[in-house]
């Protein structure tokens, strides 16, 4: 797995007995993954027992490493090896290895729901209707007769149905169609690829 510098370090001072005994390891990585699947994000995450005689800067720092591991190995699917090859050129002992998937796989379903339910997916339009309006007067002037269009469009994102409202003018909806047009061209010379 690909790691910047500061996840690294955080992961080999995680990794280093002086600093993490076998003990404050397990607290540390249980309460890493507990922060993960908490949906307030709890600032007493840390407060353990084990945790209490721990560098409070350090503990943060390599929490967040512990963390983001933990979710890069998650969104890779990374099996056992991946994760021992990985903490080994890190340093970790095997036991700590073995603390770690072991906690790490009592949680992975969970963490692979909570990655999932994220996305990034933007809602999907299933429908569009239309209809032609026409101004006929304002507050300002007796007269306007200006048509303009009334358009809907109703979108879907993760099973919840949502309808987006909005009026244009013929210039508008003739600029609009011929954006969707070249987006649709797009796609099109996209997927001949």
């Amino acid at each position: 797995m690909e790691l910047s510098e500061s996840v690294q370090r955080g992961l080999q001072a995680l990794a280093d007995a002086s600093s993490f005994d076998q003990s404050s390891f397990q607290a540390l990585i249980d309460a890493s993954h507990r922060s993960l699947l908490s949906s307030h994000g709890d600032p007493a995450v840390l407060d353990h027992p084990e945790l209490k005689q721990i560098d409070q800067i350090l503990l943060k720092q390599v929490h967040t490493a512990a963390t983001t591991f933990i979710l890069e190995a998650v969104k890779q699917n990374a099996d056992k090896s991946t994760i021992s090859s990985s903490l080994e050129e890190l340093t970790f002992s095997a036991e700590k290895i073995e603390i770690f998937y072991s906690i790490y796989q009592k949680h992975k379903k969970e963490l692979e729901h909570l990655l999932t339910s994220i996305g990034r997916r933007p809602a999907q339009i299933n429908d569009i209707s239309w209809r032609l309006q026409y101004h006929m007067k304002n507050g300002q002037v007796d007269k306007v007769n200006e048509p303009f269009y009334s358009i809907s469009l109703n979108s879907e994102k993760d099973g919840c149905s949502e309808d987006i409202n909005f009026t244009c003018t013929m210039e508008q909806l003739q600029d609009l169609v011929g954006k969707l047009k070249d987006a649709a061209k797009s796609v099109e010379k996209a997927s001949q690829m």
